[in-house]
């Protein structure tokens, strides 16, 4: 008799939706390179960038476990993600402000909003349905 092998879940398909973020970013910063300056292309790149980094660190930490067996260390990686991401968030922020003020805080703040809301949109900008 043979013996049983534990099941292989999938885990959420994270890698289309991370670069579905990049190239939302990459895309707004050449548009402002091509329409603006150099500086609003840089501004729209740290402001895209401020968001999509944090998101990474929150899927890489988030789903490393899975399983009903590990149901206790994913809620912590939930928690340790989240406060990842704000930290990181925070400190990007800071790093920009402080390093490389940004020359056009419109174009920062506005790639800031629509990379957050492409992760917001993605399963229906992606076209896939839920699975529950």
């Amino acid at each position: 008799m043979h013996k049983a092998a534990p099941a292989r879940l999938k885990g959420p398909r994270l890698f289309p939706l991370l670069m579905l973020q990049l190239m939302i970013v990459l895309g707004m910063a050449v548009l402002a390179f091509i329409w603006h300056a150099p500086g609003t292309a840089l501004s729209t790149l740290l402001g895209g960038g401020v968001a999509w980094m944090p998101s990474v660190l929150f899927a890489w930490l988030t789903f490393r476990y899975r399983g009903a067996s590990q149901a206790r260390n994913i809620v912590k990686s939930f928690y340790r993600a989240e406060a990842g991401k704000f930290g990181l968030t925070a400190a990007l922020f800071i790093v920009v402000f402080v390093a490389v003020p940004p020359s056009n805080p419109a174009f920062f703040f506005g790639a800031y909003v629509v990379t957050q809301l492409a992760h917001w949109l993605g399963p229906w900008l992606l076209h896939r349905p839920s699975r529950t």
